[in-house]
């Protein structure tokens, strides 16, 4: 039996832009730091030659996010990836209370989003107890589409 979900691995090309962010903007801890290569890793991805940087980012609950940037081989972002529609994993989302003010300190952060936030309309999905969904998409600083999600009761 999966017992929960462990990390979430971003590959990335700015390790420090990526850190920062992570760090400043959204509030994760980085708890670990390392430098991999050789034949376990290299068995593992099925890749030649691999060196990698390896960043751990924590929050006090739920899975980390493990961002690596290969040195190398170095990898190519495929084009469409940042489009919310293009088949695969496409985005992480971040539960959080005060949504509202969660996005005012990104935007004062720069950060660039695809619309106000949005309630999710009861007339197309409910959940129990009459809680209602409040979203909205934004990116990180490599184009990786995130959302910040905000469950309440309905007033």
């Amino acid at each position: 039996m999966i017992e929960q979900i462990d990390h979430i691995n971003i590959v990335v090309r700015e390790m420090g832009a990526m850190i920062d962010f992570y760090e400043k903007c959204l509030g994760f801890k980085l708890s670990k730091r390392v430098e991999i290569s050789g034949d376990w890793i290299e068995d593992v991805v099925g890749l030649s030659n691999v060196r990698a940087s390896v960043v751990y980012l924590e929050l006090p609950e739920g899975p980390r996010i493990e961002l690596i940037q290969y040195h190398s081989p170095v990898g190519k972002k495929p084009d469409a990836l940042n489009i919310p529609n293009t088949v695969g994993i496409r985005h992480i989302a971040f539960r959080v209370s005060g949504i509202d003010g969660w996005e005012t300190r990104l935007k004062v952060a720069g950060v660039s989003f695809f619309s106000q936030i949005q309630s999710v309309p009861g007339s197309q999905v409910t959940y129990a107890g009459g809680v209602r969904k409040r979203l909205v998409y934004f990116y990180d600083p490599e184009g990786n589409i995130l959302e910040l999600c905000e469950y309440a009761q309905c007033q």
